[in-house]
């Protein structure tokens, strides 16, 4: 390979998929996400997650396919429910399966990364408020310690909570997930209960194991007024941006908590909590000025001319936004100058691969773009490996470089997978897959 020709990334770069253990795993039936899913009308086109991707049971052949492509790298999530299916009391066998599988990925030479909380708990939290309530701090420590003693010598990377502020949005904003309630000051509560539970955890896993890394993926979406020339539109998109993104970094970082998520006041626990930061993205949004107050008085759409994915005009990971990949490194790079950052995911619904191909060839490319510019970038997780279960999209989204029969579990790689893997084994971007993929388009120069 000619290496002058090619964007390549730095020695030792993880190339990795990522999954979360409801989505994949199947029969997940002691947390709160199975039981919303019982729910008439709660998933699109009443799907239910079943079996999923037979995870639990077989997981290993989706690691062949990872070493197949050549990936040395995989976060994925271990299930609470499973792990303490009653309060104080841990299932071992439980345990002694994530063991085979970190294992397994280890055998492969693919090197694990784990996510603690991704979105599902036990029944039993639900039943007492969940994260309303402040017991489910010490609870989760309890299961973060029980967990990290059991897998530590498999494991040194570990992200606490995927996603906390879209678990807030989904769940006690917008409605869409379970608890399914829409109160802005339960919400802003259970920020501050996450927060806390985040620190809980980061400071338990360094007790026992001094030399982990531990971090948490947020989601980012880059809000930008749709009029920039238009004071109210800024002022909504900031707003979004400061809730959405900025309270739980800044928060993490020195251990401030802001109104409206508490008095003003520093919590020395929370200050510093992280030893990376955990990037997902997937796309932005367009803000315009409105005065309704439930929508924190801005409406988020895509521009007209926006290319959309299978995801549509009203999808959260619908518009082709590349650059917002550069941008968003270096305002963390910015805030908080060397700071070890990963993608932790990054992809799109493509059912017929159409678009896939050239997001993640264009998406790679500027995350290239923002390592030249200072950015300590480690690692890129695709979302995902095989079509997965999407939380109220059920079945209806399908991100996997590999597509999934959910009833016969048959896989078929995309013509993406090939790409991805051929990334993978170069740690570059060629100027082939360039040209191939993004129409001959004007390159970046790096």
């Amino acid at each position: 390979m000619d290496r002058s020709s090619s964007f390549t990334f730095p020695d030792g770069f993880l190339w990795g998929t990522a999954t979360a253990s409801h989505q994949v795993e199947g029969e997940n039936r002691n947390n709160q996400w199975w039981a919303f899913e019982q729910q008439p009308g709660a998933i699109w086109y009443g799907d239910r997650s079943d079996a999923a991707c037979n995870w639990w049971r077989n997981a290993e052949e989706d690691f062949d396919r990872m070493a197949e492509l050549g990936l040395n790298a995989h976060r994925l999530s271990v299930e609470w429910s499973r792990i303490e299916p009653e309060p104080g009391q841990f299932d071992h066998t439980a345990l002694d399966r994530y063991r085979q599988m970190l294992d397994g990925l280890r055998s492969r030479g693919i090197q694990p990364m784990v996510t603690l909380h991704h979105f599902s708990e036990p029944l039993w939290l639900t039943r007492i408020r969940g994260w309303e309530n402040g017991a489910s701090v010490a609870f989760f420590r309890r299961y973060v310690e029980e967990t990290v003693r059991a897998l530590a010598d498999l494991c040194d990377c570990w992200v606490t909570i995927n996603e906390p502020m879209v678990l807030v949005a989904q769940g006690w904003f917008l409605g869409n997930w379970p608890p399914a309630k829409s109160n802005f000051i339960q919400a802003m509560g259970v920020v501050r209960n996450l927060l806390n539970a985040h620190a809980e955890a980061y400071h338990a896993i360094h007790a026992i194991q001094p030399a982990a890394k531990v971090g948490y993926a947020a989601h980012v979406r880059l809000f930008r007024p749709m009029r920039p020339d238009s004071q109210l539109d800024r002022y909504a998109a900031g707003l979004k941006r400061w809730l959405f993104e900025h309270v739980w970094v800044a928060a993490t970082s020195d251990g401030l908590l802001r109104p409206p998520v508490g008095r003003l006041q520093r919590d020395r626990r929370i200050a510093n909590s992280y030893d990376f930061i955990g990037i997902n993205y997937y796309t932005r949004d367009s803000v315009r000025f409105t005065p309704n107050p439930l929508a924190l008085f801005g409406r988020e759409s895509f521009p007209a001319t926006g290319e959309l994915s299978d995801a549509g005009r009203h999808g959260a990971f619908s518009h082709f936004d590349p650059e917002g990949m550069h941008q968003v490194c270096c305002e963390v790079n910015n805030f908080h100058p060397g700071v070890p950052i990963y993608i932790t995911e990054n992809g799109v619904p493509d059912r017929e691969d159409r678009f896939r191909p050239r997001w993640l060839v264009a998406h790679l490319q500027q995350l290239h773009r923002a390592i030249e510019d200072g950015c300590n970038v480690r690692g890129y997780y695709h979302w995902t490996l095989v079509d997965n279960f999407e939380w109220a999209e059920g079945w209806g989204l399908r991100f996997g470089l590999y597509a999934l029969d959910p009833k016969t579990q048959i896989r078929t790689p995309r013509p993406s997978a090939h790409l991805y893997g051929e990334i993978a084994r170069a740690n570059a971007i060629t100027q082939q897959m360039i040209a191939t993929n993004l129409n001959n388009a004007q390159t970046i120069s790096s």
